[in-house]
């Protein structure tokens, strides 16, 4: 009798737990190496506020995983509040979707050098970003040599270089509304367009957004992007 009390309660555990993880579960997993102690936060956006989804106490081990039901791709953050009151570059942000998700960095590069795996939105984020990093250091590279000693008497080197500044600005942007002709499938797309593209001319960027499949147009990012759109033309 104890044994068939024993399965039946076994039988329900395993059943409730199935239930728990839906096909719209995101799991966040991974490890922060070299971290001691520590609270890590798992944050989103809700109604303009940065709200906590859950959060984890960190003792002695680095490896962490999360658990929230995603109704699509979105961006959430990993806010890492270390013992050292410290709060500068401690939250890493991702696009998060359904699925296993898995996180790996380390306690002193937290968000510097860290392994992002099993999102495509967070891939295609990355994509962009790999890029656009390109033409940020190209332009910091031309600031630089603007203010150098040797071109500040110089107005035609100075007008030289503001041009060559002036030009890679239009290339960054040329890139960026290729990237979104291109990739209407992508729930990163509309984000990428309102958080670095949003000075781009609005019939491009109507373009894009006529471009965005179904899902994507109907998504949060979709609505949002529509909603700039509708306000700027």
């Amino acid at each position: 009798m104890m044994k068939r009390i024993l399965l039946v309660l076994l039988v329900g555990i395993t059943v409730l737990s199935c239930e728990k993880s839906t096909e719209n579960t995101m799991t966040v997993s991974g490890n922060i190496k070299g971290l001691k102690k520590g609270t890590l936060f798992l944050q989103q956006f809700k109604d303009s506020t940065l709200a906590v989804l859950d959060s984890l106490e960190i003792k002695g081990d680095g490896a962490f995983s999360f658990s929230t039901e995603v109704d699509e791709p979105e961006v959430f953050y990993l806010y890492l509040k270390k013992e050292d009151n410290n709060d500068i570059n401690d939250r890493i942000t991702f696009f998060g979707e359904s699925g296993n998700i898995v996180i790996n960095t380390a306690w002193n590069t937290f968000d510097t050098n860290v392994e992002i795996s099993g999102s495509k939105s967070h891939e295609k984020l990355l994509e962009f970003y790999d890029m656009a990093s390109k033409f940020n250091i190209k332009e910091l590279t031309l600031i630089q040599e603007a203010y150098s000693s040797e071109l500040q008497e110089d107005s035609v080197a100075m007008d030289s270089i503001q041009r060559l500044i002036n030009q890679n600005t239009v290339n960054r942007y040329r890139y960026a509304l290729n990237f979104g002709l291109n990739n209407g499938d992508s729930y990163a797309t509309p984000y990428i367009m309102m958080t670095e593209a949003s000075e781009a001319n609005t019939k491009y960027l109507d373009s894009i957004y006529k471009g965005l499949t179904p899902e994507v147009a109907a998504s949060k990012y979709g609505k949002e992007f529509k909603e700039f759109l509708d306000k700027n033309n």
